[in-house]
């Protein structure tokens, strides 16, 4: 395992992005708890990239438009679905009072997975990435791949569970303030528009 490897793992898993802007919006609407969760489900969301990539269907994803403009649009349709909820006060920003029935594990995780399985460029990112750190001479490549993709999701669940504790442990002083808490809302609803605006403009 590089040292290169692993400073170019962490640094793409630092970049903010739909699942740590997911992972955040986690913590600080239900707390640490929903925050793991969240991360868990974020990199299990990398594993169909993962294999698509070992199988070579990335492969034909990057060559055939229509797969990945289908992919594409469910993933902006998708980033529009969390931002119109988020705004609504029915999605992950959704406080949990007792009078509410916040948003179980169980959906929390369902939606961080959708979020990553609805990203065609994370099948891209594999393809284009993991092939540097893979030896032309190395008697099993598969395996050798599949250890990297096992690092790298071990390294996207930690920073990503990171984010969230960071954001559950403001919690409290955020949803103490009930302007904040709106704007909170308002901030990360546009940044998931603005990201599935992004995400409608990557082209192969």
């Amino acid at each position: 395992m590089s040292v290169e490897f692993l400073v170019t793992a962490l640094i793409v898993t630092v970049s903010p992005g739909t699942g740590v802007l997911y992972t955040l919006a986690a913590g600080l609407s239900r707390g640490w708890r929903a925050s793991v969760v969240a991360a868990f489900g974020c990199t299990i969301g990398i594993v169909p990239h993962l294999a698509a990539t070992v199988l070579g269907l990335a492969a034909l994803l990057h060559a055939s438009p229509v797969v990945f403009d289908v992919l594409k649009y469910a993933g902006v349709a998708y980033l529009l679905y969390i931002a119109w909820g988020t705004l609504t006060e029915r999605g992950t920003l959704q406080v949990e009072e007792a009078q509410n029935t916040p948003p179980s594990a169980a959906r929390v995780a369902i939606t961080a997975v959708l979020v990553n399985i609805l990203n065609p460029k994370l099948s891209i990112f594999f393809v284009a990435f993991l092939p540097q750190f893979v030896a032309a001479a190395d008697p099993a490549p598969v395996t050798r791949m599949l250890e990297l993709g096992a690092v790298f999701m071990a390294l996207t669940f930690v920073v990503f569970a990171a984010y969230g504790l960071v954001a559950a442990a403001v919690r409290d002083k955020v949803l103490s303030r009930p302007s904040v808490l709106r704007w909170m809302r308002r901030t990360f609803a546009g940044a998931f528009v603005a990201l599935g605006v992004k995400l409608a403009f990557t082209s192969l």
